[in-house]
């Protein structure tokens, strides 16, 4: 079995390792575009040519399923995605998990960068999962750019500017930019109240791997010998799994297990 997954930089590396936790044996393909990133500023015709390309350069390696590790991704360039790659090749979009985050009845918060929030996306997703609950849009601006640097600084700021803008009866925040699972537990210190009821965090990763091996006909098998490979692309050509994504325990996991060929 091989499952690849794409982003523009290191935001696949919680889907990456959910996978890995899922079915050890599953060979990985990790496509990114360090060239062209970021993608969020970009326009939607270019941010789709370059998606494209991402997606061909794992496609050539002819795996089983294909996960777009990006929020951004899956908004604008998921169904050219699936024209050019469906039916051949599963491709699994990740979308904020809304729905199970309201399931409490909240009230939430939707962590996400500025581009997403308050998009038509994530309002209609809102309109159609949150009914009735209260819901709060917290944009997020040079938080997923400082995760993807690894700047601690810059982390530790983004995080404390976003947190001040969450209100304190919110008890359940849905990380809408798969970069923000790498440090949910800093976003979880920087929200939580004293006193309060522990705060529940809702990200994507887990769902869309146990999509990913659905889509194929495969099931979880953590318990599975630790024979997958681990193969980088960087923007079309294969490398190393870049210093900052060792940084993150998500990275460190996929390096320890199968470092990269």
């Amino acid at each position: 079995m091989k499952i690849a997954l794409m982003d523009s930089g290191i935001g696949l590396l919680p889907a990456a390792a959910a996978v890995r936790r899922l079915r050890p044996d599953a060979d990985l393909v990790l496509s990114s575009d360090p060239d062209g990133m970021p993608w969020g500023p970009r326009t939607v015709e270019d941010l789709t040519e370059r998606a494209l390309a991402v997606a061909e350069a794992a496609a050539a390696h002819r795996p089983d399923a294909l996960i777009v590790g990006c929020n951004t991704a899956s908004v604008h360039a998921l169904p050219a995605l699936r024209a050019r790659l469906e039916p051949g090749l599963p491709v699994i979009g990740t979308v904020p998990a809304i729905k199970p985050a309201v399931a409490s009845g909240g009230p939430v918060a939707i962590w996400a960068t500025p581009a997403t929030t308050g998009s038509p996306y994530q309002r209609n997703l809102i309109r159609e999962f949150a009914d009735g609950v209260a819901v709060t849009e917290v944009p997020c601006p040079g938080l997923a750019d400082a995760v993807e640097q690894a700047d601690e600084a810059a982390i530790d700021a983004a995080v404390a500017a976003a947190a001040a803008l969450t209100p304190d009866e919110v008890r359940v925040v849905v990380l809408g930019c798969t970069h923000y699972e790498l440090v949910a537990e800093r976003i979880r210190e920087a929200v939580q109240r004293p006193g309060a009821d522990p705060l529940v965090m809702h990200g994507s990763a887990g769902a869309v791997a146990a999509q990913a091996l659905r889509r194929i006909g495969e099931q979880a098998a953590p318990e599975a010998p630790a024979e997958g490979t681990l193969t980088v692309l960087l923007s079309g050509s294969e490398g190393p799994l870049p210093t900052a994504a060792l940084t993150y325990a998500e990275g460190r996991l996929l390096q320890a297990v199968s470092p990269a060929r």
